[in-house]
């Protein structure tokens, strides 16, 4: 178990960093929050967060920002939502583009420990099989998802070859408070506008937010090493199984096929985040973690 250290969080603001940085400091962590926009980081402040801006793109500031941490944490994303926020390319750029600032960041200030948030969805390959950590990545070249797919590999590549003590956490699709997915799928079903991707058929493996961030706690206090692992929830499911949830919850019809499929099916196993962590997800499924 690790004593309290001083952590730096990068992409504090995002849904992320303001679920781990709470919890971080409930568990006796110092936690240095890295935001580019300082106006906009009043909940790391009230949390009791030390706030410094810096840049994923700027190693400068990512170097100044950094100094004096024994751990850094990268969960800056701008990933697509619910929200309208956000673009594949840009996220794309910033993992091929700016993770290379932030490992040499990292090395310059002798932070010798780092997590890279990454995305389950590189083992979107499309098949119901069960995927884990030595399954070979999915490829679907030409496509946005084949893009964000080699750029998450690339970041993973980045990180992995820069830092000797480098642990790649491997999320899977989040939901619950703040990330605005599930909060879409309800509105949408009780304006009888959700549709099935496609058919319903293809596998979607879940985490729940408040799930991810206890598994990157547990990371920080259970140091397994320089490794990757999956986390989602127990029981990945079809996309059929949970809008038909959904719906029920919401009190509407069930959800008609034919909507656009968002990503290929895909199914993780969390085995060894729970062998070397210890983790234990709050919400093993959808069923759990859905409940309103």
């Amino acid at each position: 178990m690790q004593s309290s250290q001083t952590i730096a969080v990068l992409g504090a603001n995002g849904v992320y960093g303001r679920h781990l940085i709470p919890k971080l400091i409930a568990r006796g962590h110092r936690v240095r929050a890295l935001v580019r926009r300082p106006e906009a980081a009043g909940f790391a402040r009230a949390c009791g967060a030390d706030v410094r801006v810096a840049d994923i793109f700027d190693e400068g500031s990512l170097y100044a920002a950094l100094q004096g941490c024994e751990l850094g944490i990268n969960v800056a994303t701008s990933l697509p939502g619910p929200s309208g926020r956000g673009d594949f390319a840009a996220n794309d750029k910033l993992r091929r583009e700016g993770t290379p600032s932030w490992v040499a960041a990292c090395k310059r200030a002798g932070v010798a420990r780092t997590i890279q948030q990454s995305i389950a969805m590189v083992h979107a390959n499309g098949s119901d099989a069960w995927a884990d950590e030595d399954s070979e990545p999915a490829s679907a070249p030409g496509s946005p998802l084949g893009a964000a797919i080699d750029a998450a590999l690339a970041m993973e590549r980045t990180a992995r070859e820069g830092a000797s003590d480098c642990l790649i956490l491997r999320g899977g699709l989040f939901y619950g408070p703040g990330t605005g997915f599930d909060d879409d799928w309800f509105a949408r079903a009780r304006a009888g506008k959700l549709r099935l991707p496609e058919d319903g058929q293809a596998f979607v493996s879940l985490v729940h937010i408040s799930d991810m961030v206890e598994a990157t706690a547990l990371a920080v206090e259970r140091w397994p090493g320089a490794r990757t692992l999956l986390v989602c929830e127990d029981e990945p499911a079809r996309w059929h199984d949970v809008f038909s949830y959904v719906a029920a919850l919401a009190g509407s019809a069930p959800p008609a096929p034919g909507g656009p499929a968002r990503f290929p099916s895909f199914r993780v196993r969390n085995a060894r985040a729970r062998e070397l962590l210890g983790f234990r997800p709050q919400f093993p499924n959808h069923r759990c973690g859905l409940a309103r």
